[in-house]
């Protein structure tokens, strides 16, 4: 061949997949065949070999910090990026749905990290999303007050104005009947949802309201507003039944515990602290003091005692609350920080229904997914989202060009990205 007409090659580029079927068909069969999971198998040890011994996060409940969502998986965003304010995994986990500040809902694949599709869902940003807990259907808000019903074919079947003015939060009742959306017109209202009908008008808050969620088995609906006030209420009389008064900010979230008889509420503010509320005793059981203000808030959906929060300043935290000791309720901390998850504010955040992958997304207008990291990977806390390196391992982790367990800085030399064939900026 003539050594002038070498063809360019062209380079593999290895995609990260996160495959919960093999895991979850293990345990089944060994649940099957009688083996006490997980104690029979003993511990994962840092050995590449270990990595098999990984279940699902079922499998763990009696040592849920196995499951910490701390490796950085894959950065997803369309090609003309816009700010997210809602995301949320389909019902069946088998993909990511993301609602940006341009109206459109995005689909990504919710194993290999693929775009699948795009459409035009609102005329103005979507600011809330969520499923019933049938699973069937799907309600939406924009800024405008606009509410939309969709199937889980994305089939729009009805549209109500709902609100004068944005959306910020919609919450179904435990059996689906109803749902309650909050907004910045300072008012909640409890709809009917098989007539779209308006049944109750909320009315307490003396500003915009920003967060509200209906107790997965109480009738009992929080919300939490600008006015720094968080109100519970009694969905069928409409009125206020208590006023908590611990934050100095505006309330940015407020979400009860999600597991069935639960008797938490999580709630955080823009006064930079995070309070954890005892339905039973009716006060504070846990406080968390940031340095940074608090701008998103999830539950683990497997671990009842394991929350994630995001901050402005764009970092991501895990926190345990069996392992804090009453009397120091003022010195929690989380238990695990990724301190440069996002470049900007995180706005959401929303587990897999597995509870084994994390996803987040903000201002800096991407989706990113985060995951348990795997034995032997001595990446684990090296990646850019711990060191936030921007230059060759930034280029590399974003755009997943390496395999998900390499030589620790194998790719990467003293010159950067100058050392590595092909990529120079």
């Amino acid at each position: 061949m003539d050594n002038q007409a070498h063809p360019q090659q062209k380079k593999t580029a290895y995609r990260r997949v996160i495959d919960h079927g093999a895991s979850m068909g293990r345990w089944v069969t060994m649940r099957k065949m009688g083996h006490k999971v997980p104690k029979s198998l003993g511990y994962i040890r840092p050995e590449a070999s270990y990595t098999i011994d990984m279940l699902p996060p079922q499998a763990y409940r009696d040592k849920p910090i196995v499951d910490s969502q701390s490796k950085f998986v894959h950065l997803s965003s369309n090609k003309a990026k816009h700010a997210i304010h809602a995301i949320k995994f389909t019902p069946e986990g088998r993909r990511l749905l993301v609602a940006s500040h341009s109206g459109e809902f995005t689909l990504w694949n919710g194993m290999s990290f693929n775009f699948e599709t795009i459409m035009q869902a609102h005329d103005t940003a979507i600011l809330s999303l969520n499923y019933s807990h049938n699973d069937d259907w799907l309600l939406s808000g924009d800024q405008e007050g606009t509410l939309k019903f969709w199937q889980t074919n994305f089939n729009n079947v009805n549209i109500i104005h709902a609100h004068d003015d944005a959306i910020r939060d919609v919450a179904f009742a435990p059996n689906d009947s109803k749902f309650v959306t909050a907004s910045d017109d300072s008012s909640l209202k409890i709809w009917n949802f098989s007539n779209g009908k308006e049944e109750s008008v909320l009315k307490g808050h003396n500003w915009d309201v920003k967060s509200a969620d209906w107790h997965p088995s109480l009738g009992l609906v929080v919300s939490g507003s600008k006015d720094n006030l968080i109100k519970l209420w009694d969905p069928r009389s409409g009125t206020a039944v208590s006023t908590l008064h611990g934050f100095k900010h505006t309330i940015t979230k407020t979400r009860f515990q999600p597991q069935t008889g639960s008797n938490l509420l999580a709630s955080i503010s823009r006064d930079k602290s995070m309070r954890i509320f005892d339905l039973r005793s009716m006060k504070d059981l846990y406080i968390y003091r940031s340095e940074v203000d608090i701008s998103s808030l999830c539950w683990n959906p497997m671990h009842s005692s394991m929350l994630s929060v995001g901050g402005y300043d764009g970092s991501l935290s895990h926190f345990m609350l069996n392992d804090v000791v009453p009397e120091s309720l003022e010195t929690v901390k989380p238990y695990h920080t990724i301190p440069y998850a996002h470049e900007k504010a995180i706005y959401t955040l929303d587990y897999h229904p597995m509870g084994h992958i994390l996803s987040s997304a903000g201002g800096d207008r991407s989706a990113r997914f985060w995951s348990r990291g795997r034995p032997n990977d001595p990446n684990a806390f090296n990646d850019p989202p711990y060191t936030d390196d921007k230059k060759g391992a930034w280029y590399f982790a974003i755009n997943n060009s390496i395999n998900a367990v390499v030589p620790k800085n194998e790719n990467i030399g003293p010159g950067g990205a100058d050392n590595i064939p092909g990529l120079q900026y």
